[in-house]
């Protein structure tokens, strides 16, 4: 009878011996190996019986190996050091994801994940914890805490994010369901609304919303239908914080010169109530962030910030980024404004660019410049024409044809009021017979007719005029106010009545002689344009005095101009006539007989030839 315990004990010893050894191997052919050992992983994964559970290995990274080139395969053991492989509706061993199908109590413990290459192995656990529902309740032990903003609309986030990418790297379908408690929400009813495949938008947040809310992820997965579920415990604050928004920079370019100061502000809006937990910050390129101290070349200010309450309530926030002097190295860069917050990271950024040379400033100098002397050149010229054309004719006479044998016999025809006729004055006359001769004549050498000198005697006044002035190259035709208003001065201070016919006579001579000159000049100067007039104006006229005057003197006077004697300093006028004012001036090189020479025949030395001329004629 005593055999019998010792005969059934002895089977079950040597069950517990063996596993004893088994397990000492395994764990003396982890030290054999001597793999890198990552501990236990910080994040623990919970879950419920009968729901599915999905744990990551973190060994597969560019921070342990070069998993891109370098070959290696992955390996899981359960808590007893047993290596896993599939269990058809319980287990599911995919690289380095290890899945539970059917979750049950017992499979709490610490998995490991053995990554091998062919030079070195590495270790890590990893820890599951299966722990039954609450009495009661209908969601999960483990709860997410996440705030909603009262009275406005917020968003819940489904934490299976995780499991829903890794669903989408298999190509398998999933989709969530959400529920308040034990009741489902139905997607738009409610002020509920279904975001994607992970997120609860609910409208008009009240009071009423702190409450327990799960979303339950459902999926295909090695031939099963399963679930995963999380419970989120939503509290509602009145205090809030939405999703910051960056104003400045505005994913732009900007340019500056090198060797400049530059600044730029990150500025941040933040629609909250309560002082939002916001952190802004620089960052140059992808990796490098700019701290807020003046030792390092570039650097940043302290943060500022201040309060709005309308249009929308909220806090602003700014930070400058501040470079003394740009090189090189700082440009065709990104620099970035990052803002992180509890309701996500947001960016954005400029790229600073050399600013294009500046071309406006030698252009608009050489523009200004040239401007300035064409302004000068153009006012030289009109101020100081005269003694440049007169100059140049000088100097260059070759270049202007020889009036000598153009058939004409004299310079100009000199037309002026004659005796007794209307606007005839001693002024007149010892203008046109003393003071135009002795300059013209004597000391400029041009040859002149004047109808009271040169006339023959007894010739006939048509016949004279029209012969004479087609004789000449240029008609003056001096006046005074007088000589088209019909204002008659006397040729002498007394009168008596024997004399009577003989005036007369004498007048209607004269006028005739006026009439035919100026009607043939003006004939010849405005229809034929075969011959050029110069008006010589004696004295002012004035506007009530210029409407009197012949049509076709008004318009050649307009077009031409008018060589005006009285605006000479030296000018004698009528009055000085009678008081024996000083004598008019008679140098060649004041302004009034420049002006005459200007209009006066060119006297050139240049022959005449069939072919125009080559250079320009002043």
């Amino acid at each position: 009878m005593s055999s019998k315990p010792t005969s059934m004990t002895q089977p079950s010893a040597l069950r517990s011996l063996v596993f004893l050894l088994g397990l000492s191997g395994i764990c003396a052919g982890f030290e054999r190996e001597n793999c890198k050992n990552y501990d236990l992983q910080f994040e623990r994964v919970f879950s419920v019986p009968g729901d599915a559970a999905m744990l990551n290995s973190t060994l597969v990274s560019p921070e342990v190996f070069n998993f891109t080139s370098v070959p290696y395969n992955i390996s899981w053991y359960d808590p007893g050091g047993r290596e896993m492989s599939n269990q058809r509706g319980h287990v599911l061993v995919s690289g380095a994801t290890l899945w539970f199908l059917d979750l049950k109590i017992e499979d709490s413990g610490d998995y490991v994940s053995i990554v091998r290459t062919p030079s070195r192995c590495f270790r890590q656990a990893t820890k599951l914890v299966v722990e039954p529902p609450l009495p009661g309740e209908c969601g999960r032990p483990r709860k997410a805490l996440q705030s909603l903003t009262n009275m406005v609309t917020d968003i819940l986030s489904c934490p299976l994010k995780d499991y829903i990418s890794k669903l989408d790297s298999y190509n398998v379908s999933s989709h969530v369901t959400w529920y308040r408690g034990c009741e489902r929400i139905m997607d738009r009813t409610d002020r509920y609304t279904y975001l994607d495949t992970a997120r609860l938008k609910i409208d008009g947040v009240e009071r009423k919303n702190n409450h327990y809310y799960t979303c339950t992820l459902r999926f295909t997965l090695g031939g099963m239908e399963r679930s995963v579920s999380e419970t989120i415990e939503a509290l509602v604050s009145e205090k809030y914080s939405l999703a910051p928004q960056v104003r400045e920079p505005a994913n732009e370019i900007i340019k500056a010169p090198f060797g400049s100061n530059f600044s730029k502000r990150c500025l941040v809006f933040v629609p909250c109530v309560g002082k939002p937990d916001v952190d802004v910050f620089w960052r140059k390129g992808e990796f490098s962030y700019i701290f807020k101290t003046s030792i390092d070349r570039i650097y940043t200010s302290e943060k500022r910030t201040w309060n709005q309450e309308r249009p929308i309530t909220g806090v602003w926030l700014e930070r400058m980024l501040m470079i003394p002097k740009l090189m090189e190295e700082d440009f065709n860069i990104n620099y970035t404004c990052v803002v992180q917050s509890s309701r996500g990271i947001a960016t954005s950024y400029f790229t600073l660019l050399p600013a294009d040379p500046n071309v406006i400033v030698p252009i608009g100098s050489a523009l200004g410049g040239v401007m300035v002397l064409f302004i000068v050149s153009i006012v030289t010229y009109y101020v100081f024409k005269l003694d440049i054309v007169l100059w140049f004719r000088r100097t260059f006479p070759i270049l202007y044809t020889n009036t000598d044998c153009d058939g004409k016999s004299y310079d100009a025809y000199v037309a002026y009021p004659q005796p007794c006729a209307l606007g005839f004055s001693k002024q007149v006359e010892a203008f046109a017979l003393c003071t135009l001769p002795q300059v013209l004549e004597m000391s400029c050498g041009y040859k002149l007719f004047i109808a009271g000198r040169d006339c023959m005697p007894g010739a006939a006044v048509v016949d004279s005029v029209e012969e004479n002035i087609q004789a000449s190259r240029r008609l003056l035709l001096i006046y005074t106010a007088a000589t088209f208003t019909g204002k008659r001065h006397a040729s002498s201070t007394g009168s008596n009545n024997n004399n009577n016919d003989v005036s007369q006579s004498e007048d209607v001579y004269s006028d005739t002689r006026q009439q035919l000159e100026c009607v043939t000049a003006m004939h010849r100067a405005l229809l034929e344009r075969s011959l050029k007039v110069i008006l010589v104006e004696l004295e002012p006229i004035s506007p009530a005095q210029l409407a009197l005057f012949p049509e076709s003197v008004r318009h050649l006077r307009k077009k031409q101009g008018a060589v005006r004697w009285w605006k000479n300093p030296n000018a004698r006028t009528s009055e000085d006539e009678e008081t024996g004012g000083p004598a008019a001036s008679l140098s060649p090189s004041s302004r009034f007989w420049k002006e005459m020479r200007y209009r006066m025949p060119v006297r050139g030395k240049r022959g005449t030839y069939p072919e125009k001329t080559a250079l320009l004629s002043l």
